[in-house]
């Protein structure tokens, strides 16, 4: 079990931090009297921590096997993500003919955030890969 801590740790991170971003999200939403729930936010951060912690879990599980492979693995797995926004999201943003500034900010916000964690994460877990020098 203590082998998936770090993992479990990023998460457990992760969510915390998406549910904080989605409660600011809502909020500036609110201020602008926007409507809160459009633009298929609630599936936009579900999908992305989806992803973020199956891209992770995946290179953690290959950290030592792939280990000079994990910064393409790492680009692939953003690459993922963005295939995922051209299935799922593009279709219902461009529907009426233009993607509208929110529409962008529902899927990015989540995007940005996952990547920030994902890439600070991932890094940690190279770095703990790193044998000490003589």
């Amino acid at each position: 079990m203590s082998e998936y801590k770090l993992p479990i740790k990023f998460a457990s991170i992760l969510f915390i931090v998406l549910v904080i971003v989605f409660g600011i999200h809502l909020f500036l939403l609110n201020i602008q009297g926007e409507p809160l729930f459009e633009n298929l936010l609630v599936l936009s951060y579900v999908v992305n921590f989806l992803l973020a912690v199956i891209i992770f879990v995946v290179l953690f599980h290959y950290r030592y096997r792939l280990q000079n492979a994990i910064g393409f693995l790492f680009m692939g797995g953003s690459l993922i993500k963005f295939i995922a926004f051209f299935l799922i999201f593009y279709p219902s943003y461009k529907s009426d003919g233009d993607i509208q500034r929110l529409e962008s900010i529902a899927f990015f916000v989540p995007y940005l955030s996952a990547l920030v964690l994902e890439t600070f994460y991932t890094s940690k877990m190279l770095n703990g890969l790193q044998k000490p020098e003589d």
